[in-house]
C-alpha cells in the first residue's frame, strides 16, 4: 500500500506572513494540532504545531507572585517577550527542516520515518509542491482496511517480496505455498522468533485468511 492510498488530500494551509495568534485560533477551531505554511505557488516552506505555539505562549507568561520575583522583575524584557509572542508569525516559529514523502512511498516506510523521527505527521510533496498530509490516523485507518479479494498469485508473490526485503526472514529452509488465500509455512527452523515473524510477514499481506505454520522445530539436540 502506498502513501497515495491512504493521505488525507484536502490540506489546510497557511502563507509565511500569517500571524501566529491566527496560527492558534486556526488550529482550536479546526481541531487540528499542525499547519502547514506554503508560499503562493503551493511550495512547503515549514509547519507549525501546536508545540511550537506553545513554547510561545509560556515565555510570555505573567511572574509568579512573590517579593523577590517582584524584585527582581525586568519590565523592559517582559514586554519584549509578549511582543515577540503577540507579533510574530508563522515564519518566525514554523520549523523549516521538514521530513516529507512522496505519494509512491510505502505505508510501512512512511510509518518508519514517523517513529524514527518521533514525528505526527509528514507533509506528502511532489516537486516542492504540498499535495497532501500523512499523519498517525491515516494509518491507523490504512491497517484496519478490510482487503479486497486477491489471486493465490498476487498474495504469493506479496510474500516472497517481504521476506526478500527483510535480512532476518532469510531462512533458506523455510517454505510456502498459498492456496484459497491460506498461506502454508514449510520447512525447518531452529529461532522461534523467525517463524513468529514469518508467519506475521504471511498474515500481514492483504487477501490472506489464514496462516498454517507447518515448520518443523530443527533445535539441535544435545548428545552425551
Amino acid at each position: 500500500m502506498k502513501v497515495r492510498d491512504v493521505m488525507t488530500r484536502k490540506v489546510i494551509s497557511v502563507p509565511a506572513d500569517t500571524p501566529a495568534m491566527a496560527i492558534a485560533r486556526l488550529l482550536a477551531d479546526r481541531g487540528i494540532s499542525a499547519v502547514p505554511i506554503t508560499d503562493s505557488w503551493g511550495m512547503l516552506l515549514g509547519i507549525v504545531s501546536e508545540a511550537d505555539l506553545i513554547r510561545r505562549l509560556a515565555s510570555s507568561d505573567k511572574p509568579e507572585p512573590g517579593f523577590l520575583r517582584a524584585l527582581f522583575y525586568n519590565r523592559e524584557k517582559a514586554a519584549a517577550r509578549y511582543a515577540a509572542v503577540h507579533s510574530s508569525s508563522a515564519a518566525d516559529i514554523m520549523v523549516r527542516n521538514v521530513i516529507t514523502v512522496t505519494e509512491e512511498v510505502t505505508v510501512e516506510h512512511a510509518a518508519h520515518l514517523i517513529e524514527q523521527h518521533k514525528v505526527r505527521r509528514l507533509p506528502v510533496v511532489q516537486d516542492g509542491v504540498l499535495v497532501g498530509i500523512l499523519s498517525r490516523a491515516d494509518l491507523l485507518r490504512a491497517l484496519l482496511v478490510t482487503p479486497t479479494e486477491t489471486s493465490d498469485e498476487a498474495i504469493r508473490a506479496a510474500v516472497a517480496a517481504e521476506i526478500a526485503r527483510l535480512p532476518w526472514a532469510d531462512a533458506p529452509y523455510v517454505f510456502f505455498d498459498v492456496a484459497n488465500a491460506v498461506v502454508t509455512l514449510y520447512g525447518f527452523c531452529h529461532s522461534a522468533a523467525v517463524r513468529k515473524g514469518m508467519e506475521a510477514i504471511a498474515a500481514g499481506v492483504p487477501g490472506v485468511v489464514r496462516v498454517d505454520d507447518r515448520i518443523t522445530d530443527a533445535t539441535p539436540q544435545n548428545r552425551a
